[in-house]
């Protein structure tokens, strides 16, 4: 049975990584624990994985934060499930442990944003009652 638990020790956080890295593959191994341990300092980020069998199988980074666009809000900085299992509902169980986490500090929204190319994903995020509402806009300044 699937469980799911916040990644607090620097083991589990890297235990994370292989499935960051399918998301993410830009990630640096030997940095990704100080991205981590950085980001919990400075925005509360919390990055949770199902475990599935002794292994983890998907992972999400998260955080709750307000703004007057908003009022209070979880956002979802990262999610994804390892590509070999894609389908099998342990995202939707992440999803909806997400969607708890927000209920439960009584945040007004539910965010994330998810790359142009992700089609499935979208499909997903509709699925779950998400609504396209902006455009994000970037640019890389180094």
């Amino acid at each position: 049975m699937a469980t799911i638990s916040v990644a607090t020790t620097d083991a589990e956080i890297q235990r994370c990584f292989p499935i960051m890295a399918q998301l993410r593959p830009h990630l640096v191994e030997a940095k990704f624990l100080e991205r981590v341990r950085r980001q919990q300092k400075q925005s509360g980020y919390q990055l949770v994985f199902l475990e599935d069998g002794g292994a983890v199988k998907a992972l999400a980074g998260f955080r709750i934060s307000e703004c007057l666009a908003s009022g209070k809000f979880l956002y979802v900085d990262d999610l994804v499930t390892t590509a070999t299992e894609r389908g099998t509902g342990l995202g939707q169980q992440l999803m909806d442990w997400l969607l708890g986490q927000a209920r439960a500090n009584t945040c007004d929204e539910f965010h994330l944003d998810s790359g142009v190319q992700r089609f499935e994903a979208h499909g997903f995020y509709l699925k779950n009652r998400l609504h396209i509402k902006s455009l994000h806009f970037s640019r890389v300044l180094s």
